[in-house]
């Protein structure tokens, strides 16, 4: 059984044609994870139209090209395992998908791999990437320089990029030590199982050893209780049921547990997963537990339940820092989004703008800024404009992050760094 190892999710990241998804397709090939059927599907394809000799680099294009449009690869497809690991890839086909997605918690990257065209270098895209990955979080990194057959595996080519993106890494804060580099063709397979021939330069690992080579993060078994409520159900003969998933700590029947912003407790009674009871329930587990001395209309969707010894913070206002991914034109101090964090969605006001951040040193540009526009980091202060759960980054990340939405839009991801919590 895969799931037997240690789970990491893994972010694919970079400019839209670096070849994301053609390496995608080759990590779930060399791993076996890409069915058979599809790959004679493919087979059978590529002689009927002529490209007898089963030209891998054709099932990658199809592969991927299945992957944009989502045809046969489902999701459940984007899971494969290495010696040591169990990798769930977040793909990020846009920035704005990206973002989401590592902030709906779900998916909260545990490393990167930054993909790099070799004969293109840094685009715009990777710069933002980089960005996006520090500030949400992301504190391991693989740089892999792809399509070094375009460029006929010239080591010259290879040195220029690396300490282009290096360059790039430094100014964001990634440290020297946290970044490996990898000389790779997805299309063709070099340097991702198997070391390639072309690389009598390169003496370092291959891709897949790299991933293997990644540091486990920190199980957050060990943190507080949080399980953010996704729904209650009212379960004749049992009582009250609240569903979700546990985001960090351990929950058990008989402990005592707190619902905030509700301020409801209670004991719990049952914890079931996928139907049956379980002694224990941890980080990662979707649960339907049975409280004990709840009504089903006291709790709510929004809700995050913990122990009764540590409850979930309830905030009165908080700092974050944010990054605005798109706004028409500018935010200022007064401005009310809906913040999106774990389950909840609260309006909040963003009562000032403490210091705007330049995104590509993470120096202070500017004190008390008038506005900040698209493109911008800043530090500011928010007000939720009725009860909310969030926690410090630095304590509880899993609680600590959140999507700002405006007009049907992302407006920003963020993180929330201090706050004071309602009395």
């Amino acid at each position: 059984m895969a799931s037997d190892k240690p789970h990491m999710n893994l972010a694919i990241i970079g400019h839209v044609d670096h070849g994301k998804s053609t390496l995608v397709g080759r990590l779930l090939y060399e791993t076996g994870n890409v069915p058979e059927h599809v790959i004679e599907e493919y087979k059978k394809e590529a002689e009927e139209k002529g490209k007898g000799t089963f030209q891998f680099a054709w099932v990658m294009d199809s592969l991927a090209e299945e992957r944009e449009r989502g045809v046969t690869i489902d999701i459940a497809h984007k899971k494969f395992d290495t010696d040591k690991y169990y990798f769930t890839i977040v793909d990020c086909p846009g920035h704005r998908d990206f973002v989401k997605n590592m902030i709906t918690g779900a998916s909260q990257a545990d490393a990167a791999v930054l993909v790099v065209d070799g004969s293109e270098g840094i685009m715009a895209q990777t710069k933002e990437h980089v960005f996006l990955a520090k500030t949400l979080g992301i504190n391991e990194l693989i740089v892999a320089v792809n399509k070094m057959d375009n460029v006929d595996w010239n080591e010259d080519d290879y040195n220029k990029i690396e300490a282009e993106v290096d360059k790039l890494l430094k100014m964001v804060g990634f440290k020297p030590g946290e970044v490996q580099y990898v000389p790779i063709s997805a299309l063709e397979g070099g340097n991702i199982a198997e070391e390639s021939e072309n690389t009598p330069w390169y003496d370092g690992p291959t891709l897949l050893e790299e991933l293997d080579d990644l540091s486990r993060p920190e199980s957050p078994v060990d943190l507080p209780l949080r399980v953010p409520i996704q729904d209650v159900y009212s379960i004749s003969g049992i009582g009250t049921v609240p569903v979700g998933r546990v985001e960090t700590g351990e929950i058990r029947p008989s402990d005592k547990v707190t619902f905030n912003p509700s301020q409801k407790s209670g004991e719990v009674k049952s914890v079931e997963m996928h139907h049956e009871e379980v002694p224990k329930a941890g980080p990662g587990d979707n649960i339907g537990f049975n409280v004990r001395g709840i009504g089903k209309d006291e709790i709510r969707r929004g809700d995050v339940c913990g122990h009764s010894d540590n409850p979930p913070t309830i905030v009165d206002e908080f700092k974050a820092q944010i990054v605005v991914l798109q706004h028409p034109s500018a935010i200022t101090a007064g401005y009310t989004p809906v913040f999106h964090a774990h389950t909840s969605q609260v309006a909040c006001t963003i009562t000032n703008i403490d210091k705007k951040m330049d995104p590509k040193s993470g120096e202070v540009k500017e004190e008390n800024p008038d506005f900040i526009k698209a493109g911008d980091s800043a530090v500011v202060t928010v007000k939720p404009q009725r009860p909310m759960v969030l926690e410090k980054v630095k304590e509880i990340p899993q609680l600590g992050r959140f999507a700002i939405r405006d007009m049907g839009q992302t407006i920003a991801a963020g993180m929330c760094i201090d706050l004071t919590p309602r009395e």
